[in-house]
This record gives C-alpha cells, sequence and structure tokens, in this order.
C-alpha cells in the first residue's frame, strides 16, 4: 500500500466526544467513524486490524477443533419466548416488528438459534461432542455508550456453542475454551486474566471472564498479583486429552481473581497482603457453562446410551473481536499514538522517504517495498510530498512496529534506518540487511532480497 493511494483521514486534534485513549487514537488514526451512538463505520486501517484479529480467532478455534459456521442478524422473538429469555432480557434487547407484524430481534446473542439448530439436525450421542462457533455482528442497546468500540451498541463478536452429553464431557469444553483463549489472547500481544465472574442474563454457575489490566476498565477487579506473571507461551496442547486441558484451566484460576460482582474479601485477605491488586479490567472475553437451561426449555435431547432422551449439556463462550481493538490500544500505546504488537498491526514495516522526488531515494523505496511484499509482509509506503516531520507523526499515530527511513544522506553511505515504534530505538542498516531483519521479526524467509 501507498499512503498517496491510500485513504487515511488522520485528524490533528482530538474529537471532543472521545474520552479515552483507544477511542481518541481510532478517530485521529482515521480508523472509524461514527454513525450514530455507538454505531461505527471501519475505515480500511480500522478494517485491516480488526480482520487480522477475527484471522487469529478463526486459527486457535480451529486449532481446539471448533467449526465455524454463519447464523443471521435478526432472529425471531418466538425461539427466545420459547426458552423464558424475551421478556427476561431488557431494554438492551432491539426489538422490531416485521412488515406482517411478527416479533423479531437483532441478535444479542444467539443460544436459542444454535440450539434451535442443533435439535433439527442431531439425534444421538454418537454424534457428540460438538462445538460451532460463528464471528458475527451483534447489536445490544447500551443505554449509554461510550468510549468507542469499547462500548458500542453494535458490535463484532465471536460466539461459540458446545453440545455434550454429560456435565464432565461439557466442562471439557470449558477448559478446552479457556486453553483457546489464552493462545488467542497472546498471540495479540495481550496479557488476558481469566476471572471468576457473574453469569448475567447468559445463566449458569460456571463462568469466568477474561480480563486485560487497563486504568480505563469498567470492572473493578481483584487479583493476586501472581498471576500477571502467569504466561501460556508456545505450549503443545492436546485438545482431545481432558487431563491436560484441566491441568491448564489449574494453573490459571486456582490464584485469587475476581471480579467486582464475584468479589469475596474473606478469600482475598488470606492472599499475601503484598500480593493483593485492586485495579480497573477491560472485558474481552467470557466462557459459560450453564447444563441443560437451554435444551430442556427447548427440548434438545438426543438418544443416550441406553436409547433414552438426553438433554444435552451446553455451555457458551465468546470473544468481543472489535472490542479488542480498543483493549490492544489501552494496553500499548504512548503520547504519540498507538504501539501495535507485531501479531495484530494492519502493515508489518512503514517505509518513509524522507525526499519525495530525488531519483535515488524514490528508487530505494520502491525496491525496498518490491522487496517486502514479495516476502508476503505488507509495508505501508508514505510516498506523499510532505514534510518529514508530518510523515513521522503520522506513522508514530497509526502505530506500526517498525519504520524504515530513506534519506539521500543515509543512502550516500548506502544505509537505511530501522527504528522500533516501541523502543524508539534505531539502528543503520544496509537495504538488504533491513528486509532481512524485518522478515526475521516476522518468521518469514528472506531468500528475495533488495
Amino acid at each position: 500500500m501507498r499512503m498517496s493511494r491510500y485513504f487515511l483521514p488522520v485528524l490533528k486534534e482530538t474529537p471532543s466526544e472521545a474520552q479515552i485513549v483507544s477511542h481518541r487514537y481510532m478517530l485521529r488514526a482515521g480508523m472509524i467513524k461514527q454513525a450514530s451512538a455507538g454505531i461505527y463505520s471501519w475505515l480500511p486501517l480500522g478494517y485491516k486490524v480488526l480482520k487480522k484479529i477475527e484471522n487469529i480467532v478463526h486459527e486457535e478455534q480451529a486449532r481446539a477443533g471448533h467449526l465455524p459456521m454463519l447464523m443471521p442478524t435478526i432472529q425471531s422473538a418466538d425461539l427466545w419466548r420459547e426458552s423464558g429469555r424475551y421478556d427476561d432480557y431488557g431494554e438492551e434487547m432491539l426489538r422490531i416488528k416485521d412488515r406482517h407484524d411478527r416479533d423479531m430481534l437483532f441478535t444479542p446473542t444467539a443460544e436459542e438459534l444454535i440450539t434451535d439448530i442443533f435439535r433439527a439436525h442431531v439425534g444421538s450421542y454418537k454424534d457428540l461432542p460438538l462445538t460451532m462457533y460463528q464471528i458475527q455482528w451483534k447489536f445490544r442497546d447500551e443505554v449509554r455508550p461510550r468510549f468507542g468500540v469499547m462500548r458500542g451498541r453494535e458490535f463484532y463478536m465471536k460466539d461459540g456453542y458446545n453440545f455434550d452429553l454429560t456435565k464432565e464431557d461439557a466442562l471439557h469444553a470449558y477448559n478446552r475454551h479457556l486453553v483457546s483463549y489464552l493462545r488467542t489472547y497472546e498471540r495479540m500481544g495481550l496479557q488476558a486474566i481469566p476471572m471468576r465472574a457473574d453469569s448475567g442474563p447468559i445463566g449458569g454457575d460456571d463462568t469466568h471472564e477474561f480480563l486485560v489490566l487497563a486504568d480505563t476498565g469498567e470492572s473493578e477487579v481483584f487479583y493476586d498479583s501472581a498471576v500477571t506473571d502467569l504466561t501460556f507461551g508456545d505450549r503443545d496442547i492436546d485438545y482431545d486429552d481432558k487431563a491436560q486441558c484441566a491441568g491448564v484451566m489449574e494453573e490459571f484460576t486456582n490464584l485469587y481473581a475476581r471480579t467486582d460482582e464475584t468479589h469475596d474479601e474473606a478469600l482475598f485477605n488470606q492472599v499475601p497482603e503484598e500480593r493483593r491488586k485492586v485495579a480497573r479490567g477491560i472485558e474481552v472475553g467470557q466462557i459459560f457453562y450453564f447444563g441443560t437451561k437451554y435444551s430442556e426449555a427447548m427440548k434438545a435431547t438426543v438418544q443416550g446410551p441406553d436409547g433414552k432422551p438426553v438433554p444435552v449439556h451446553m455451555g457458551s463462550h465468546g470473544i468481543g473481536v472489535s472490542r479488542l481493538l480498543g483493549a490492544i490500544i489501552e494496553a500499548s500505546h504512548d503520547d504519540k499514538g498507538i504501539i501495535w504488537p507485531e501479531g495484530v498491526t494492519p502493515f508489518h514495516v512503514g517505509i518513509v522517504n524522507l525526499k519525495q522526488g530525488d531519483d535515488e531515494a524514490d528508487a530505494a523505496c520502491e525496491s525496498l517495498y518490491t522487496a517486502l511484499t514479495a516476502l508476503g509482509l505488507e509495508p505501508l509506503y508514505d510516498d506523499r510530498d510532505e514534510r518529514a516531520g508530518g510523515k513521522f507523526a503520522t506513522m508514530d499515530l497509526i502505530g506500526l512496529p517498525w519504520r524504515i527511513t530513506v534519506g539521500p544522506r543515509g543512502l550516500k553511505n548506502g544505509v537505511v534506518e530501522l527504528t522500533s515504534r516501541r523502543t524508539g530505538e534505531s539502528e543503520e542498516l544496509s537495504p538488504e540487511e533491513a528486509v532481512k531483519k524485518v522478515a526475521a521479526i516476522y518468521g518469514t524467509t528472506s531468500e528475495k532480497v533488495v
């Protein structure tokens, strides 16, 4: 991509409605534009990061053996009346009528719809276990939408649903989701701590939220500081191994970590005083086990081994895909702008031409752009006829992890400058070495160089 051809409506001033860092930077970096309260258009840069996050979620769900599908955004109210939730859900549900005066709703979540699909097609325990998921737009009519994509009304969400014959099997699905979520968040450069939480309108007794610690978080959280030392890393996990998945669950949830809804002061006081921490957190996902709540109400049964009908045990598991953009920015920024982790950056590296129109500088930038693209990397080339300070400010604002700066003075010595956005450290390298280093950072072969 070349900046001269890209749609990047960068703002110099912070819009007055933006109250938190992520909202300010997403607006200023030209990632989103508000369409109405709590509803946003995703502009090219924001959409690109959204798809990077979505792809990581898909990859980790596939690794765990979960099946992707897609359900509609509009549901019939009849299914929700069948489960008993239509009247209970509250005013967050956007209720609508179609032209035939039938009650419909814009999906806030899809337990009823997926249960209806399951009961129509699955009749035997031999077809279990089964976990399906989607990544789809949802709508919850927040009374006070704020903080940009962090608390919007329309949002992009991964929601998955497991169907199992027994509680033991369903709790394995719960543990499996926890493992896959830990992998997902770490690939995005986040530490998301699983915390005992309240189930809310979803229901059920077993639920954990995944929270990223941030001053702007909407939830007050209480935790043992030792939990922040835990990392999942590159472990090789067999998702069919119940004991292995349960071991990870135990490791990441045996230390005290709870949201304010489930906080227990007596238990918290058993944590060594120097490790008792109170902070705020951003919820980026939640897993639930709710047993037969929906299957009994909606008669989703399978024929068990003894030939008798058995209501299946279920759980649901969500990741806030669009909310994650805000959470990542809240966790990774400075006073100049966003600092994207390598796993979700919209472009792998920025190329800044300090003297657009200079034959040697133009040729060097084109050569770098071609070499990086040939390696499967995505550079963003700032080829605008703008002053250097403005180009640097834009690159800092949009937060690409690496920048290659090309100018006539450096080229006379055969070097370009490679700069880390996170540390600010720069080094002079030949163009070939700069390409090799960027390729190595992203784990790409660099046989084809400048």
